[in-house]
């Protein structure tokens, strides 16, 4: 361990020791006199280490000022031509959501005590920013409450992993659990007239869309062997922050998409769709047939004026591999460019969250078509992680599995967010597809 942080650790000690003293008379008691003398030895020991702390800091700060380079060795055949040349090492791409997998690692290692955790950090090289926001936590009801700056990189990195996050939808912070976004319902009454003629009187109609923060806990198994790695590693953070980020990805689309917003969840797509955008399609027997399909999604939301500044489809994995395969009567692809997930010129997203085991033979899926510029995720910028070594949880199976014997920590993680539309009439549902089945 460096000097600087020796003394740091050593001044919270000290600090630890004066604060136990303070309680005593904050609990309406009385310092004997050996506990008065102790607390001005131990004030006075404060004092002195923070100085030396300061000393050493500018200590180190004047060694890396007057830092100069080793001399290369150099060859006394060779002319001389000036300084010798070094290579240039390009400095190692920080992993995304490094510092979050750091954080849990640290606060795992801890049991939740944030001051424990920001010495862990510095002990194992995680860096200044991770260990100052353990320093900084704030216990809450049901764990810690995780810093805006690095929960923040996690609800970056859903995008790429939740397909209703990727494809364009918009983000709001939810001010106090709720936020309102107004949308105009019915426009105002525009036409010609006669030159004698009165101006018509017309009135807009608004309506609005309220948000307000639904809990999503994700309970996330991770090996007590990569929590225990000591130093920092890319490839063990990325397993970290990976099982995080694909828990929450995978229930969060499964949301957006299909919940019905019963059981204090949001309501998905396939149940803000108005009734007339539900559209049932065709056995796809032929090319035609299910190109007719597909168009009629489309001119769904073109018949009513949506805006289509970021559209896009979202299907099962079953359907886009049909419509990727699908073929003419001379044997060409008919969609080529679904091999980068384009579909009529529109991005394509693929998940499991859109079921296929619908209907009586429980072999029809859905297709989405949606103007993702017009739906909004209002969200809670804060995380709350908790921590268990004891628990057991259900491994999707319905087996119970023991974290303990497991050798496991599960890791809670706690987000709060709301989904929906600005207009209903932005989304269009081709239901009973059983193309691929």
């Amino acid at each position: 361990m460096s000097k600087v942080n020796e003394l740091r650790s050593e001044r919270a000690k000290v600090n630890d020791a004066v604060q136990a003293l303070a309680a005593i008379e904050s609990a309406g008691g009385q310092l004997s006199v050996e506990q008065l003398a102790e607390f001005g030895a131990l004030q006075a020991k404060f004092g002195e280490i923070t100085a030396q702390l300061d000393r050493a800091i500018a200590a180190e700060r004047l060694a890396a000022a007057s830092a100069v380079p080793v001399d290369a060795p150099t060859n006394p055949a060779a002319p001389a031509q000036g300084p010798p040349a070094y290579a240039a090492v390009p400095k190692a791409k920080e992993l995304p959501g490094a510092k979050v997998a750091q954080m849990v690692r640290a606060l795992a290692a801890a049991q939740g005590d944030g001051r424990r955790a920001a010495q862990i950090a510095i002990d194992r090289g995680f860096g200044d920013e991770v260990a100052m926001s353990l320093n900084t936590l704030s216990p809450g009801a049901g764990g810690i409450l995780v810093p805006q700056n690095l929960s923040s990189e996690i609800i970056e990195l859903l995008r790429p992993k939740a397909v209703v996050r990727r494809l364009g939808t918009r983000t709001m912070p939810l001010n106090n659990g709720n936020v309102t976004i107004p949308r105009l319902k019915g426009g105002a009454i525009v036409g010609y007239i006669g030159s004698d003629a009165d101006v018509p009187v017309s009135q807009q109609s608004f309506g609005d869309l309220k948000l307000s923060a639904k809990k999503l806990a994700a309970l996330v198994p991770i090996s007590n062997d990569l929590l225990a790695y000591s130093g920092s590693n890319q490839n063990v953070d990325q397993v970290v922050v990976g099982d995080l980020t694909s828990a929450l990805a995978t229930r969060e689309d499964k949301a957006f998409i299909r919940d019905d917003g019963s059981a204090d969840a949001p309501k998905g797509l396939r149940f803000w769709a108005m009734a007339t955008n539900l559209i049932p399609v065709s056995d796809g027997a032929t090319v035609q047939k299910v190109d007719t399909d597909l168009s009629k999604a489309i001119l769904a939301l073109e018949t009513v004026d949506a805006n289509l500044t970021t559209p896009g489809w979202i299907m099962a994995p079953r359907v886009f591999r049909f419509l990727e395969s699908l073929r003419d009567g001379n044997g060409n692809r008919v969609y080529p460019e679904m091999a980068q997930k384009q579909l009529k010129g529109y991005p394509v997203g693929v998940t499991t969250q859109v079921p296929t085991n619908l209907g009586a033979g429980a072999n029809e899926s859905e297709v989405y078509f949606v103007d993702f510029g017009d739906c909004f995720i209002g969200e809670d910028e804060t995380l709350m992680i908790d921590y268990s070594k004891e628990a057991s949880y259900d491994d999707g199976s319905g087996k119970t599995v023991s974290a303990f014997q497991r050798d496991q920590t599960l890791v809670r993680v706690i987000a709060k967010h709301d989904f929906g539309p600005r207009h209903v009439e932005s989304i269009s549902v081709l239901t009973k597809v059983t193309w691929g089945s």
